[in-house]
């Protein structure tokens, strides 16, 4: 069926799956299942009461909250009416909530739990657009507000609506270029742009990313772990729907271990913290074991490095590759894949630079991650590996109908195609700024596509730091390759109109203090062993040998290791976790510029 509209999707397949498993989701510790029939009437109830509410065909309807069930009912809800949902992050503020609701000019939101509650009742009475709010968790205290009332109550209401025909009227005058939704940038500089992305955007995803992964199909299991307000998770959501998949949906990132173990997905979505983190945990355990231990861990990583390398780039494997590779694999490689469940068959991965070293670490082992590049405006993919003859350290093929050329000018990664939006809403001024003359988006990511024809991403433009003494730096290239260290959980690099280039370090605490333990080091508290001098060296050493294949003017000449995380709730990093550099260099301010006293 050629597809115009998401709503056809969702209504073929809870017509072809009914009593089947749509999603499943973790209530006090018990995994609950909801069908795609219970789905599709809950979906068809929100529609009624949204209704109901009064909004209108490509109105605005705002989603606050971490991932749950509720999340897609109210989502795809609104889209069952031609209305517009539009996702704000859970971790947002309320200033930062206030300024899409405003924007957007939002009547109607779904509020997560009492956290998003709470903010909303701060911008409640002063605002003139938000009129009612719909809050999903049950146990939320609402204050008697008669603006407010609980998911399970606005069902009711939608259930007890004659507003069938209504829909029915609405689905009727659909269109391909209807917008499907606003997604605001969560932009590290200045305030977010909403992204218009239509219908034909999502449903053109879809159709690509048939024909470039690997046979992804309604028996696949989907955990649900990415934000689900970010383009990437919540279009891969779309997709999975679109095939069928059953879909997990997990609340809190910081559970992701001990979700992973038991879903265990056989397709998940991921950014580059997520494999960072476990391969930091690995080497983290590696440290401490036996030599006998550590050579059988070598030697099998090595074996699996050798085979899977060979089966990639399609070359024969010799029947002793092949048996050396069984025992690894029984012995190590095996067990490795167990931390994302076993039974993964890919991985897709964007969101930031990744380090080549740990995406051929975990090809090593078994784990095909799927590296690609996206953004916001591109209705999240423009390009992915293939199974087969891809580069590590390359973001991937075009996907079908897209166009990706670079720039002559200064190298930027340009992109044409259906996944491209419409636009900024209400922003002609910023939507002119970024295409071209002929089309295209201007990515602000500078990029070379490779012999093999895959884009490589060689930095963020805006991002490129000039040194006092006129060199230019790419930040994202120091952090991707000084940050891979298992000692070091963030990594902000500094030298825009400096002398050298210098860096603070938020440690990996967790490393850091069995390290501590391990060699006998007192400390009384964080801030303390931040400063031991043993400490300081350890990450001089460890930063000087991550940093041999950069150039001596990249190097990082200095460093202050920091005893706490750069946050969403400082400013520091977006919900993606991508550093405001800015916010972070005036917050530092006197701490960076000791780094430069002579």
């Amino acid at each position: 069926m050629e597809y115009t509209h998401y709503s056809q999707v969702f209504r073929t397949q809870v017509a072809k799956y009914g009593d089947r498993v749509a999603m499943r989701f973790k209530d006090n510790g018990v995994w609950k299942e909801i069908s795609w029939r219970q789905f599709g009437e809950q979906v068809q109830a929100v529609a009624k009461a949204l209704i109901e509410y009064g909004i209108g065909e490509q109105e605005t309807v705002g989603i606050f909250s971490a991932n749950r069930p509720e999340w897609s009912m109210a989502d795809i809800g609104s889209l069952m009416i031609r209305a517009v949902p539009v996702p704000i992050y859970a971790t947002d503020t309320a200033r930062q909530a206030e300024y899409i609701i405003n924007h957007a000019e939002i009547k109607v939101i779904f509020a997560g739990s009492q956290e998003q509650y709470d903010k909303l009742l701060k911008i409640l009475p002063a605002n003139k657009f938000l009129q009612k709010i719909v809050v999903f968790d049950d146990k939320a205290d609402l204050g008697g507000r008669e603006n407010a009332v609980f998911f399970k109550d606005f069902l009711d209401m939608g259930r007890k609506s004659a507003g069938e025909a209504e829909i029915e009227e609405r689905l009727a005058r659909v269109s391909r270029n209807d917008l499907l939704t606003l997604s605001y940038t969560s932009g590290t500089t200045g305030e977010p742009k909403g992204a218009m992305i239509t219908h034909a955007n999502v449903i053109s995803q879809a159709a690509a990313h048939d024909v470039q992964l690997i046979d992804p199909n309604d028996q696949d299991v989907s955990l649900c772990f990415l934000p689900l307000s970010h383009i990437f998770e919540r279009t891969w959501t779309y997709y999975v729907y679109y095939k069928g998949m059953v879909n997990n949906y997990l609340a809190d990132p910081a559970q992701i271990i001990d979700f992973i173990q038991e879903v265990k997905p056989t397709i998940m979505c991921a950014v580059p913290r997520f494999y960072e983190k476990i391969y930091a945990a690995v080497f983290d355990r590696l440290e401490s074991a036996s030599p006998t231990k550590k050579k059988l861990f070598n030697w099998s990583v090595s074996v699996g490095r050798e085979r899977n390398t060979r089966v990639k780039d399609e070359l024969p494997i010799s029947p002793m590759l092949a048996l050396k590779y069984k025992v690894a694999d029984t012995l190590v490689l095996k067990k490795l894949r167990g931390l994302t469940g076993g039974r993964i068959k890919f991985f897709p991965c964007a969101g930031a630079p990744l380090s080549d070293v740990i995406e051929e670490f975990f090809y090593s082992i078994g784990i095909f991650v799927c590296y690609g590049y996206g953004l916001t405006e591109t209705t999240a993919t423009v390009t992915c590996h293939l199974p087969r003859k891809f580069k590590f350290g390359a973001v991937g093929h075009p996907l079908p109908g897209v166009e990706v050329k670079i720039s002559p000018d200064n190298d930027e990664v340009l992109v044409r195609g259906a996944n491209v939006m419409k636009g900024y809403y209400k922003r002609p001024d910023a939507t002119a700024e970024v295409f071209t003359e002929d089309g295209f988006f201007r990515t602000g990511d500078a990029g070379l596509i490779e012999d093999n024809g895959e884009l490589r991403i060689t930095d963020r433009i805006k991002d490129l730091m000039k040194t006092s003494g006129g060199k230019y730096i790419p930040p994202q290239l120091i952090e991707t390759s000084v940050g891979a260290d298992y000692f070091i959980e963030q990594i902000a690099i500094i030298g825009d109109r400096r002398k050298y280039v210098t860096a603070l370090i938020v440690p990996s605490f967790p490393a850091l203090e069995e390290y501590a333990r391990l060699h006998n080091i007192k400390y009384s508290n964080m801030e303390e062993l931040v400063k031991n001098p043993e400490i300081i060296e350890l990450y001089r050493k460890r930063i000087e040998d991550s940093g041999q294949e950069l150039a001596g003017y990249q190097k990082i000449k200095k460093f202050t290791l920091m005893a706490k995380e750069f946050s969403v709730e400082s400013g520091e990093v977006t919900p993606t976790m991508k550093l405001k550099r800015k916010v972070i260099v005036e917050n530092y301010k006197n701490l960076i510029d000791s780094m430069y006293e002579e």
